[in-house]
This record gives C-alpha cells, structure tokens and sequence, in this order.
C-alpha cells in the first residue's frame, strides 16, 4: 500500500541556501539568497517555516532554530551542468543535464536569427538585448504600439522574449511570432530553453503592465521523467504555475496557470482542501526569481517569502494524513549578488506530513533528483530508463 496517497511538491523558485561545492566555476562564490534576505531586513516573520525546521537547516539572523522540527530537512545539491529553471526541474524529475542551454545576456540575439524572425513574422524586431521586463516597455512599448513593430530581449536566462500589446498588437498575433521564434531557436547555435511572450497593457510610459496572458515554449525534456512514470502508471500528475511551460505539457495530466505566488499557494490550498487526486501536485512559485531575485530587491523577496509562509500555515492545516508536503527550489537568485543572474547554490528539501511524529535532519544529497525518485518509490512505480536519483525518505 502506498504510504502517501497526495504528494505536493512546491518549488520555491529561486531560493537558494548557500553556494554549491561548484559555485565559483559560476563565478557565484558566496552567494547565499535566503541567508543574505535574512542578513538584509529588520524583521522576517516566517513561523510555519520555522516549525519545519528552516533555521536548523540554514542560519538565519531573524529566524532560530527549534528544537523538534515537524520535518525532515536537508540541502540538495545540483548535479547537472547550468543553474537555469528548466535544468533545475528536469534534475527534480531525474534528468541530468550535461549541456548547459545557451544565453545571450551580454550580446543580444545574432543578426541572422533577427533577420530571419523579421522575415517569417512580418515585423520589424527593436530591443533586442538583455533587459528587465518592464523597463523594456517603458523604453520601447510607445514605439511598438505606433509602429507595428515587435519587442524582442533576453534576460541571464536561456530565453527569448517577445512583447505585445493586447489592443494593439494582439494576443493571436503575439503567439504566432512566439512559435515561430520557437522553430527557428530549435537549431543548435539558437537553442534556448524557452520562448516566453509577454502580453501587456497600457498606453504610456509609466502605466504598462504585464498581464497573467504569458505564455512559455519550452524544449521537450530530452528523456522521460518521474512525471511521465506517474502518468504511465494511472497516477495524477497536476501542475500549478510554470510547471506545465517547464516540462512542455510532458506527464502532465491537469495544468492550472496561475497569476502570482500567492494566487498559486491559493490554487494549492483549494486542491488540498477540495481535490480526491492520486498522486502529485507539482507547484511552481515564480514571483520569487522573476520579481525580486532578477531585480536585486531582498526587501521585496523578504516580503514574498512572508505572505508564501501565511499561506503555508492554511495548506498544512488542510493536508491530510496520507498528505506528504515538499519544499525545495530550483537554484538560486541572490538578491545582494553582484549582477541579475541565477546563483549557482544548494537548494532545500523540507519533507513534512502529519503522519510524522516529529522529523529531523537528513544527509546531505548530491542531485535534485532524490525528489522525483521518492515520489515513484512512494507508488512503487520505477523511475524510468536512463533517469537518476535514489529516494531520500
């Protein structure tokens, strides 16, 4: 019988907790996201992290360790080769990453990708380097909505972005140039991870705003994952957030897209409190990376990790018994770092149901990938060919 019936796994994107072993070969030596937002305000109220034991995995200055933690806890380290999203998911569900995807932070898009999206899209690409998302439309959205013409940037991600206006330029038309910037970024010397379009409203600088409309196309995961084994085997494999984009709809059976963190814990609370599934509710929590890890902004993120706590406390009240609680990330965002990129760093694994008596510390594991192989060891399921990882609970 399979002990837990309900699995959730919420990835608290980008909330590192420590430099990894590797961190210098990414020029990220030091970097600390949790501990540093800690080290940056006066005040961090997180007591349902603190119950499961945050402050006994990692020294926070606000935040004491407790004596009997309600979960088991450990850092896990990345294996494969990156520190992106998509990287540090696909290790969630087993796979290793040997090549890294590539960016184009520091010189923009080559002329003959732009070339070639101006020809198959019919409009003239402006922008074209690595920027903020909204400060990008404040630069250049006026002369997109008079012009017809299209934003396209990047960020430290593998990504490719492009904007469009909702009235003027069209939520149809802004998905036709995605995919076809998606065929075209397919080759090898192009090949980034994701294709995302970034739908906005507004009219002037200063009143752009982005909308819940985004849209992310995703590579395929290389190889099969722990999601496609729970599918396989007639298990529930639901989606909340990015994770649906993450994975390219690949062992998903229920994708629900939410519009912030707080709305995705909400999502996560009304599935646990409503939802009969059997199997795994696989969370993502964007606002973390995309608001204020990217921007630089502790305070910001401090705040966000605030409210997620406030509603971390309504979803274990809801969790059932048979219920297993995961929390971890999928690389870090050091808000005090020295430039917008992700951190190379561990990330934590928080285990916690109300089954457990009490938990306790865990090893130290060397891959991301100990989650999704003890997702399938709880169903008895095998983690499918060519996949790594061994169950950590």
């Amino acid at each position: 019988m399979d002990r837990y019936q309900r699995i959730f796994v919420i990835v608290v994107d980008s909330l590192g907790v420590g430099a990894a072993d590797d961190a210098a070969e990414y020029h990220d030596a030091g970097a600390d996201t949790l501990g540093h937002i800690s080290r940056s305000v006066e005040q961090f109220h997180i007591p349902n992290l603190q119950k499961l034991g945050i402050g006994n995995l990692h020294p926070l200055a606000q935040v004491s360790p407790v004596r009997h933690p309600l979960a088991y806890y450990t850092k896990l380290n990345e294996c494969s080769r990156g520190k992106d999203t998509m990287t540090g998911h696909w290790e969630i569900m087993g796979l290793k990453t040997e090549k890294p995807f590539i960016t184009f932070t520091e010189t923009g898009f080559p002329k003959e990708l732009i070339e070639e999206l101006e020809k198959r899209t019919g409009h003239k690409v402006i922008g074209n380097k690595s920027e903020s998302g909204t400060v990008i439309l404040d630069e250049l959205a006026e002369e997109e909505i008079a012009t017809g013409h299209m934003i396209v940037y990047t960020s430290a991600d593998s990504v490719l972005q492009i904007c469009g206006n909702e009235e003027t330029f069209d939520l149809k038309e802004l998905y036709r140039c995605c995919e076809i910037a998606r065929e075209l970024t397919m080759r090898d010397e192009w090949k980034v991870g994701r294709v995302i379009a970034r739908p906005y409203v507004g009219k002037k600088k200063g009143e752009f705003k982005r909308t819940s409309n985004r849209h992310d196309y995703a590579v395929k995961p290389f190889g099969k994952t722990a999601l496609d084994a729970l599918k396989e085997n007639g298990l529930d494999v639901i989606s909340i957030g990015k994770i649906n984009d993450i994975f390219a709809g690949q062992g998903i059976t229920k994708a629900l897209k939410s519009k912030s963190s707080v709305h995705g814990m909400e999502q996560t609370i009304d599935m646990a409190e409503h939802e009969n599934f059997k199997g795994l509710c696989f969370v993502n929590l964007v606002d973390f990376d995309a608001l204020w890890g990217h921007r630089r902004d502790p305070r910001g993120y401090a705040q966000e990790l605030e409210r997620f706590d406030e509603k971390l406390g309504i979803l274990m009240e809801k969790l059932r018994e048979n219920d297993l609680l995961i929390i971890t990330a999928d690389h870090g965002n050091d808000p005090t770092y020295t430039g917008t990129d992700h951190t190379r760093e561990k990330v934590p694994f928080l285990a916690y149901s109300k089954s457990m008596d009490e938990g306790g510390e865990l090893p130290e594991a060397d891959t991301f990938a100990v989650i999704g192989a003890t997702i399938t060891k709880n169903f008895g399921i095998k983690m499918p060919e060519g996949t790594i990882g061994d169950a950590l609970l």
